[in-house]
């Protein structure tokens, strides 16, 4: 397994990491079962989990917190994540107020079993409240010892900066880190909205839906839907038709990456996964798996990475062509 420091922080995080959106309470029920995921990413040499308050309902920071006790690991081995934003049904239960954030942060710990994350992300920007508020929240939250760090997920720049020169101004710990989507249809904000950053700011990234939902392991290739894939989930409903009607041309630029991923003696996800990989500003790589087996698929994506050449790389575009298409929110 290859470290990489979480952008300009001292924490090292494992370059392929392992997230539960979707997986886990919804395609992942039992305890074991999840263990027997985790366990596998552990072997790989994965050390960063990645959760949400919101994921299944809080569901998965319970399955995942069971699982991390059954299989007795020693909590600094790990670094652990949240999100917080959505949190609930009522008035105070979303957004980032100091009420939620706070409240929201002590709940999950609850739920996962654990004194602290390592790192605690605002899910989404909050409009309605204003940012020297949730940047104080986050900074109490840290002060408390509930989390080393914090970071945002799907914030544009203008809104990262917002929050630095908050930081910057009050003496606080400004976000260390974004959570973008990142793939090869989804490439604006890593490689240009938040180039500016990087130097600026020493922002790490911990990018998820390398797959693009499953699209660019190939399963979905015809339109076809694999039983207990991730499109059958009834909650992702909307996320099967949009990507097999709306997005059907980009189902067409995967088929071209075949002849590629053949060349180089691994699968389509793999080779998704080592593109990602090859961009130095990613700090890690959250992927999902159902199987342990899968974990093992995935991670040998790190043998495909230095691989990658500027001429296959070149190819790959080439093979995406106009399939490419700004971020989109998920």
């Amino acid at each position: 397994m290859e470290y990489r420091h979480l952008g300009r922080t001292g924490l090292k995080v494992s370059a392929l990491s392992y997230g539960a959106w979707v997986t886990m309470s919804y395609q992942v029920q039992a305890v074991k079962q999840a263990a027997e995921l985790l366990a596998a990413c552990r072997d790989a040499g994965c050390n960063f989990f990645d959760n949400a308050e919101v994921y299944a309902k809080g569901d998965a920071e319970i399955l995942m917190g069971k699982a991390i006790k059954e299989l007795g690991w020693k909590r600094s081995d790990l670094v652990l994540t949240t999100k917080i934003f959505w949190g609930g049904e009522g008035p105070n239960d979303i957004g980032l107020s100091r009420k939620h954030v706070i409240e929201g942060t002590k709940a999950s710990l609850r739920r996962m079993g654990v004194d602290y994350v390592d790192v605690l992300f605002a899910h989404r920007p909050d409009p309605n409240t204003p940012i020297e508020e949730t940047v104080r929240a986050f900074n109490h939250c840290i002060d408390h010892g509930w989390a080393f760090y914090w970071g945002t997920s799907e914030w544009s720049a203008e809104q990262i900066n917002e929050a630095w020169a908050v930081a910057d101004r009050l003496d606080l710990i400004g976000p260390s880190c974004e959570q973008p989507q990142y793939n090869l249809f989804e490439r604006t904000k890593v490689e240009r909205e938040f180039v500016p950053l990087y130097d600026s700011r020493g922002l790490g990234l911990t990018t998820w839906s390398p797959l693009a939902s499953g699209v660019l392991t190939g399963k979905y290739s015809g339109g076809d839907v694999p039983a207990g894939s991730r499109f059958t989930v009834e909650n992702y409903a909307g996320l099967r038709d949009r990507w097999l009607t709306e997005k059907k041309h980009q189902l067409e630029g995967v088929d071209r990456l075949v002849p590629i991923a053949s060349e180089l003696g691994c699968s389509l996800a793999q080779l998704a996964l080592a593109w990602c990989l090859r961009n130095e500003r990613v700090s890690t790589v959250i992927t999902g798996a159902t199987s342990a087996a899968q974990v093992r698929e995935n991670f040998r994506a790190l043998e495909v990475a230095p691989k990658l050449t500027p001429e296959l790389l070149a190819r790959i575009d080439a093979a995406i062509g106009d399939a490419a298409a700004p971020a989109a929110d998920q």
